[in-house]
């Protein structure tokens, strides 16, 4: 290397200049010439967890996690962190989540011994029919990512005041007070989100005629263009906003001042949402369902109108068969672990809805004896070319962000908030500083399917947190965000954990696998037999050697190098002799574990 290549170089990497994208000089990548260094223990390819005792919290943004930390040390409980966290983020990572959005959280109560859920997604107008939709989608087979039609009634909110009120211990004013002076002061922006931010413009930008109004999301976030790496972002918009939480609670956003500002918006836009479906919006307790893994543990999730429940039958597919007696990174362990996905995904586009307007036959879906039928349809050699759902009536007898938190008196959540794709809606009301959703994108127009619009109806969700018990006692709190990503990725994580051995951090670090396809909950994909076989994308981590044996297998395989396809992963793992907390965060964002 000569002397003037390698002075370049130094002086880019330390003050961060974009010299290969600026074109000025064609240098190499740092690992084309230099690998990782060694570790004295563990896997070479991860890093040591973070361990405490007195409080832990895993966010997406290092500024996020202190914040969480810092609620602790000031009394207040988990979910007192989690919320303050959950309104950094709204702030920090809005190209993920933010109270235009929708919320699910489970949380391990010491006090009852017990798991709680929370369903605090939004609905559908309730003055727009079937019908109506579709007149205004003008023939169109699908909803659109953009605009007021996939708009549904933002849950977050309410989502933040029942957690409060059920397990709060500081005020509300208390908890967002972070959030709200970093809104106010601005804090620079990490590496990851500044990505996303370029993706999320990119996106508006094409099609930006589709969205209707974007002033108000250009002035929000884009007044300068996309936020880089290190620029000072602030939204004294959002901070207002907050402040207006904080003195008049859910009230203020489903039936006060916010509400009227945002159903007048939608009315200046030629929306449908109203006063009436803010204020009738309310939060659902839901019971999670729990399912065994090698007679271990028990992996826990939410039900729908939530995709939770696929991971649990993906864990009763994969229970009939021994895994560890292949390596992790083998063709054998990825291909049951794809088959098993795609059996289970199929059920899930024909059962999973609101369950408020379906029958979903839930305790047969989940029964031992459905998952040992459902297994025997894998071929150990060769890829199903035409899955199906099941009848288990008759056999068998949800871009995000997650965070978890726990606290010195054992209780731990489990939570994650969405606005679904990208950013969401790429709409923002009139001056509150957030963007609406786009969730409803994920309606059927089929009105023989359970998940077809319907006045006032959840539509499916992605979103799904995770909880793990040990003989009844709280294990991990952990989540894995990314679309269908999101049950696929919790199996992996459980696989991780409980066939290898890995620690907390490995199992997030791990090469992950992601199988997109089959048929869809929004019954918009013709099923021919490139459909039904998918896509199988694999991290660099899969060796070539494993990859020629999953195409041996029939599968189409693509390997995916910038992490974008697999997920973020925070996990808090409690000892249950101990009560020592491990943390470990995402590698793929720019979050951290924090403890005390």
């Amino acid at each position: 290397m000569s002397v003037l290549h390698s002075v370049v170089r130094h002086i880019s990497h330390i003050a961060g200049l974009a010299v290969i994208s600026a074109g000025l000089l064609a240098l190499p990548s740092p690992a084309d010439e230099l690998g990782p260094g060694g570790r004295p223990v563990g896997e070479a390819w991860s890093r040591s967890p973070v361990m405490a005792t007195q409080g832990m919290a895993a966010t997406a943004h290092p500024l996020a996690s202190q914040i969480a930390i810092d609620t602790l040390k000031r009394g207040g409980s988990a979910v007192d962190a989690a919320i303050a966290a959950n309104a950094a983020l709204g702030l920090m990572e809005p190209t993920g989540n933010g109270i235009g959005g929708d919320l699910f959280a489970i949380i391990w109560d010491p006090e009852t011994a017990q798991l709680y859920g929370l369903n605090a997604s939004g609905r559908s107008p309730m003055s727009r029919s079937l019908e109506d939709l579709k007149r205004a989608l003008g023939g169109a087979d699908a909803l659109p990512p953009y605009g007021h039609l996939p708009v549904t009634v933002p849950g977050t909110v309410d989502g933040w005041f029942e957690l409060h009120a059920k397990f709060g211990q500081l005020s509300m004013a208390e908890i967002l007070a972070p959030a709200i002076g970093y809104a106010e002061d601005g804090f620079p922006v990490s590496p990851v989100i500044g990505y996303y931010f370029q993706r999320a413009h990119a996106a508006f930008t094409a099609r930006v005629e589709e969205i209707g109004e974007f002033d108000n999301a250009q002035a929000t976030y884009f007044a300068d263009g996309p936020p880089r790496a290190g620029d000072i972002f602030r939204n004294p918009d959002l901070a207002a906003t907050y402040r207006k939480l904080a003195a008049g609670g859910a009230d203020a956003f489903y039936r006060g001042a916010l509400a009227d500002i945002m159903a007048a918006y939608m009315a200046r836009i030629g929306g449908d949402l109203s006063l009436a479906d803010f204020a009738a919006h309310a939060s659902e307790w839901v019971t999670p369902g729990c399912v065994a893994y090698r007679g271990q543990v028990e992996l826990c999730e939410l039900p729908p109108n939530g995709q939770g429940f696929a991971a649990l039958q993906m864990v009763n597919i994969l229970n009939h068969v021994e895994l560890s007696q292949w390596p992790r990174g083998s063709a054998e362990v990825l291909h049951h672990i794809t088959e098993a996905k795609r059996l289970a995904f199929e059920d899930l586009a024909r059962f999973y809805a609101d369950p408020a307007f379906a029958e979903i036959p839930v305790d047969a879906l989940l029964s031992e004896a459905y998952g040992q039928t459902r297994f025997a349809l894998i071929d150990p050699d060769r890829a199903n070319p035409d899955p199906q759902p099941g009848d288990p009536r008759i056999e068998g007898t949800s871009d995000t962000t997650y965070l978890t938190v726990a606290d010195k008196e054992g209780m731990m959540v489990s939570l994650i908030q969405s606005n679904y794709r990208g950013m969401g809606s790429g709409l923002v009301p009139d001056g509150l500083g957030f963007m609406f959703q786009d969730r409803g994108q994920l309606f059927s127009l089929d009105p023989d399917h359970p998940n077809v619009y319907a006045p006032g109806k959840r539509p499916f969700h992605t979103i799904i947190p995770a909880f793990i018990l040990q003989q009844g006692q709280p294990l991990v709190s952990f989540g894995l965000m990314g679309g269908g990503m999101q049950p696929q990725g919790h199996v992996q994580i459980l696989i991780n954990l409980v066939d290898y051995g890995m620690n907390l951090q490995e199992a997030g670090d791990a090469a992950r696998i992601n199988h997109d396809g089959g048929r869809q909950p929004t019954g918009d994909v013709d099923a021919t037999p490139a459909d039904m076989m998918g896509t199988l994308y694999v991290e660099p981590g899969v060796s070539d050697a494993t990859v020629a044996g999953l195409q041996a297998r029939g599968h189409t395989v693509e390997r995916v190098n910038n992490g974008v396809m697999f997920g973020g992963y925070q996990a808090i793992h409690r000892d249950p002799e101990t009560g020592v907390y491990t943390g470990a965060t995402e590698m793929r964002k720019d979050g951290l574990a924090i403890g005390y």
